[in-house]
């Protein structure tokens, strides 16, 4: 009968492997390609991205010493003392959203204390002396 010989021959058939010992022809041993998944965290290893970690305070307060009146006078310049991390295009933001000012050009150095001195110079619409005013510098 048919179900007879299926299973003559699956008794003929060995379930063991013919997979025996391969041939190199290549000098060379090339690891071979194994599945890579994508990584599927639990939880995210930093809780807070490096981003938002500035957004609560760039500027930390504006520099009122002689020098800095000086240049409030004569260029049109604003000093701030800002975060250390902070780079000149998120101090040009932070200085447009607090003051609604536009402003030309910033200048950075860090000083021997260890902080960010920022100057701000501000664009021909805007007088520096007005906003140190509303700001609260002089």
């Amino acid at each position: 009968s048919a179900k007879a010989a299926a299973v003559a021959k699956k008794l003929t058939k060995s379930t063991k492997s013919k997979k025996g010992t391969r041939i190199h022809t290549k000098v060379h041993f090339y690891r071979p390609q194994t599945l890579s998944l994508e990584r599927k965290p639990k939880y995210a290893r930093k809780s807070v991205s490096k981003e938002s970690k500035l957004e609560h305070g760039i500027i930390k307060y504006p520099l009122t010493t002689e020098s800095s009146m000086k240049l409030i006078e004569d260029s049109n310049t604003l000093v701030f003392i800002v975060d250390i991390k902070a780079n000149k295009r998120q101090i040009k933001q932070a200085v447009k959203d607090l003051y609604q000012i536009e402003c030309d050009k910033v200048n950075t150095l860090i000083t021997p204390r260890g902080l960010k001195k920022s100057y701000v110079r501000l664009s021909k619409d805007f007088d520096a002396l007005d906003v140190a005013n509303r700001v609260g510098v002089i």
